[in-house]
């Protein structure tokens, strides 16, 4: 059974995609099987991982509407070593399509089930707003990892997630848990930054990462490539940053201090 964790923030721009690209290719690097499910209809992590959105016969859509099975959609990042169930600006319809059907919001969860033999981690990159989509991941995910900007109003959008967390493990999702909070687009030299991680430690302890990602311009420009930060410039401190927190990941996993 593989650890699923949703890559999620209702705050946009904070980082979620290049989190969830750059921990897949860093977990591939430490021998980890790894599948990103793309649940945002812009496409991004599809497109980061250097799988062109516009010629996918099959996305995450189809896959929602069971009209294919994820053996059938996924297909293989060229140089992240990983897979990726890839979406595009279909995916917003699925929005409207959904509300009718029958387990609408358990349909990720049946479709992994079929593949979850095949690999070690599922990260699914949800869209920065609580959805259908973002729904069907949380349903699915044992946990969650939450990227974040040390700034004042990202502790704000910081409760909103952590309420609609309890929220879905009291209704939906028993098992969901607020998996830990990854500081990224860090500058030491800013005060604020400083602060507001020291209250972040202070109020959530053992559940924030050590690592902490620092801004950094090579991660920015690997998107544009259509490859992770991570293989992109590999002595870049943004990809060694990476690097270290999937091996942060795999060994809390290890020691049964994630689930």
């Amino acid at each position: 059974m593989p650890h699923i964790f949703c890559i999620a923030n209702q705050k946009g721009g904070v980082g979620k995609t290049t989190t969830t690209v750059n921990l897949a290719a860093g977990l591939a690097q430490v021998g980890q099987r790894v599948l990103i499910v793309d649940l945002d209809p812009q496409g991004n992590a599809t497109m980061g991982s250097g799988v062109d959105k516009r010629t996918l016969a099959n996305t995450v859509y189809d896959v929602l509407l069971e009209d294919v099975t994820i053996a059938e959609a996924r297909q293989r990042s060229p140089k992240g070593g990983y897979d990726v169930l890839g979406a595009n600006r279909d995916l917003a319809g699925a929005e409207i399509e959904l509300v009718p059907l029958e387990r609408r919001d358990r349909r990720l969860k049946t479709a992994l089930e079929a593949v979850a033999a095949e690999y070690d981690f599922v990260l699914i990159d949800c869209p920065p707003s609580l959805s259908l989509l973002t729904l069907n991941g949380l349903t699915c995910a044992h946990g969650v990892i939450v990227p974040m900007q040390c700034e004042y109003f990202a502790l704000e959008g910081l409760t909103d997630l952590v309420n609609t967390v309890k929220q879905v493990h009291a209704n939906l999702n028993r098992d969901l848990q607020l998996i830990g909070l990854l500081r990224v687009m860090y500058d030491p030299r800013i005060t604020l930054q400083q602060q507001v991680s020291d209250q972040l430690k202070a109020h959530f302890g053992d559940k924030v990462f050590n690592t902490v990602i620092p801004r950094n311009v090579r991660l920015a420009e690997a998107p544009s490539y259509g490859v992770p930060g991570v293989v992109f410039d590999p002595s870049s401190k943004g990809a060694q940053a990476f690097v270290a927190f999937a091996q942060e990941v795999v060994e809390r996993v290890a020691n049964k201090s994630l689930v």
